[in-house]
């Protein structure tokens, strides 16, 4: 008797704190997440207008190697954003991009005789987002490194069933992508979609989603006791970034013009998704594009000059995330920003 009045008592307890806890999240809501945009936040959006404005017209001022490098540039900019979404609250460590890529790039490579370019871009984003809710189901539950080795073998595991697949059918070892897309058009769909990914992320912040997230990314366990169904917003995420990877990957297939397996699910995508994001500072929506641009550009003349030295690079840039910028180049900036505004204050 004595056992099930503590267990009574516990359970109200527990139901009371939970209704307190939310009562509280409510209210902060209410007062921060409102219609009401704040300053800092109306100077954001308005030089994130500014900024996708002024990177619309680069195929308007060249078509040649600056604006092949600006698709590489937005290309990852929407990889890396869009893995930050997931990874960057949960701290899970998906290396699964490259697996969501390539199912995006066969669909529009097997696809293009029976639908048209734009339907196929749609089916992917949506077969992403279905695969990724399975893979959720199946695997989200893992935690640290068990987690980082599966999503790694998931993209492994998709490319060696689509190589089966082919040579079980009799084709040749890829596809063929034969379409009239220019490189501004792919330039420009890129760009939309890296815009709308910022825009779910906004969203998203001021969202109860979104603080329930911080609360994931602090305790896990103690998001799961005040009553935040855990399993289902990282299923949600895990399905917008996996969509994301997915249209990407079709909308650059046209690119590339023939693809197969080796190109389409190459694990070094992931890596380098997760290394800009990483460098830039994956805790805040616009962290990973600090680590976008000049890795890119690094990466860029690397592989042009020294074919053979990537994986050196590669090394570098794991070293330089463990050891000097560990929250990235956004967690460097706002603490020397914290500093200065002691100081400033101080001197005041």
């Amino acid at each position: 008797n004595s056992s099930c009045s503590l267990s009574a008592v516990y359970s109200h307890t527990s139901i009371s704190a939970r209704r307190y806890f939310w009562q509280e999240i409510n209210m902060k809501h209410r007062e921060n997440y409102s219609l009401n945009i704040k300053r800092r936040e109306l100077y954001g959006l308005i030089a994130s207008i500014f900024a996708f404005g002024l990177a619309a017209t680069l195929p308007l001022v060249n078509t040649g190697y600056a604006l092949s490098l600006g698709v590489t540039i937005v290309m990852y900019t929407v990889l890396s954003t869009s893995w930050a979404l997931f990874s960057g609250p949960t701290h899970y460590i998906s290396l699964a991009t490259a697996a969501f890529f390539g199912i995006g790039m066969y669909i529009v490579g097997g696809g293009l005789e029976i639908y048209s370019f734009p339907i196929l871009i749609a089916i992917a984003g949506c077969v992403g987002a279905i695969l990724a809710a399975l893979i959720g189901l199946a695997t989200l539950r893992l935690s640290g490194v068990y987690f980082v080795i599966f999503t790694l073998g998931l993209s492994e595991l998709i490319r060696q069933l689509v190589t089966w697949a082919q040579t079980t059918m009799g084709t040749s070892s890829g596809l063929y992508v034969l379409i009239d897309v220019t490189e501004s058009q792919i330039y420009w769909e890129l760009l939309t979609i890296a815009a709308f990914v910022f825009l779910i992320g906004w969203c998203i912040n001021r969202s109860r989603i979104g603080f329930a997230l911080k609360i994931i990314g602090n305790d896990e366990k103690v998001a799961r006791h005040v009553g935040i169904n855990t399993a289902a917003v990282k299923i949600f995420l895990f399905m917008i970034s996996g969509s994301i990877a997915s249209i990407t990957g079709a909308i650059l297939a046209p690119r590339w013009t023939y693809i197969e397996p080796t190109i389409a699910f190459s694990p070094m995508l992931s890596f380098l998704v997760v290394i800009m994001a990483l460098i830039g500072g994956a805790h805040r929506l616009w962290g990973p594009i600090l680590g976008v641009i000049p890795f890119a550009l690094c990466w860029d003349f690397i592989t042009a000059k020294f074919p053979n030295q990537t994986a050196l690079m590669l090394g570098l840039a794991f070293l330089l995330i463990v050891y000097a910028i560990p929250h990235g180049f956004a967690g460097l900036g706002e603490k020397y920003w914290g500093k200065f505004k002691h100081w400033r204050d101080f001197r005041v």
